[in-house]
Parts: C-alpha cells; structure tokens; sequence
C-alpha cells in the first residue's frame, strides 16, 4: 500500500510539474499513426497465423487527435482505422482498440524532442478463440478488457510536418464469458505523421 501511495504521489507530482509550464502551440493537431509489430494471446484468433497459434503479428493505421498543453506535455486519442474494417469485412470479427496517451516531451533542440508515456483504452474483439484458423472457426464471442501500454519516441519537426518514430508495449487482460480470462502482451514498431 506503502508503494502505491508514493508512486501516485510522483505521477501527481509529475503532471502537475508539466502542467505549470509555459503554453507553447497550444491546441488540437491532427495526424495518422502506422504500426506494425507482434503479441502473445491466449484468447483471440490471429487470422495470419495457423489454429493453436498464441499469438502472431499485429498491424494497424489510427487516426490521431492530439491536444497539447504545454511544451512538455500532450495527450493524444488513437483510434484504429484499418484492423476494425478489415477483421469486420473480411473476417467477421471485432477487434477494436481505442486508447488515449500521454506524452511527456523532452524537448533537445528546435527540431527534435524525445517521447515517452502512458496510455490506457479498451479492447473491444468478437471472433474465435485462439485454436481457431481460417477454415476451421470455432464458435465466435465477446471478450474485452482494459489496453494498457507504454510509448517511447522520437519527434522530428518539420515547417509543415511533425513526424515521430517510436515503439510501444502493451498489455491487455482479457475477459470473456465462459472463456478463460486472457492475457495479452506485445509491442510495435510506430510512425506518426502530423499536420
């Protein structure tokens, strides 16, 4: 009880440091987000790998709205564009996973800053389960659970572009109904693109 008292006493603190700083381009950015990368899961079938597979590649584009405070601190809203369409249309299942993240920047020079923060959304998936492949489905159902992740980079600023390149960890524990409970681990390779 002892360590969270003082771990969320210096994340208050944290925020509440980055808070007071000066307003620099305060406001709403718009951008896309491509990511690529792998996970372990117990629970969802992977359409790229075969039935009894734990897992497999993972890929995505998001649009991004990210509203910054100061120089120092933003949070963004990911929302994924290509795995809900392309899961819904050619698979039919649901795998959805919105997420906000806060950025903490570490400004180097007028041109580059480095990255890094937590992010929190939901997993929202419909389809089989893991033993499952393309032409052998077992029965679909509803499994969702908090995402949680951590996001590392690198902003590069341009005059009309900001780009930033980056990884991301991420964890999701999975309910379902009448399925085991599940775990989700992996990470992803990430290019933003702002305009």
């Amino acid at each position: 009880m002892k360590r969270i008292l003082v771990v969320a006493g210096l994340i208050l603190a944290l925020i509440a440091d980055m808070l007071a700083q000066e307003t620099v381009e305060k406001g709403f950015s718009y951008g896309i987000l491509y990511m690529a990368g792998a996970r372990y899961d117990n629970v969802r079938m992977c359409v790229a790998t075969g039935g009894g597979v734990k897992g497999g590649p993972v890929a995505d584009i998001m649009f991004l709205t990210k509203y910054t405070f100061t120089e120092k601190s933003s949070v963004t809203f990911n929302l994924p564009v290509m795995r809900p369409l392309l899961f819904g249309l050619a698979f039919q299942m649901l795998q959805f996973e919105p997420e906000f993240t806060f950025q903490y920047r570490k400004v180097l020079n007028d041109s580059k800053a480095l990255l890094t923060g937590p992010g929190l959304g939901v997993s929202l998936n419909y389809g089989p389960d893991y033993r499952s492949d393309l032409k052998h489905r077992g029965d679909s159902f509803f499994a969702a659970g908090p995402f949680i992740s951590w996001q590392f980079g690198m902003e590069f600023k341009g005059q009309q572009k900001t780009r930033i390149l980056g990884i991301r960890a991420f964890y999701v524990p999975l309910i379902a109904k009448d399925h085991p409970n599940g775990t989700v681990l992996g990470g992803a390779l990430e290019y933003s693109l702002y305009f």
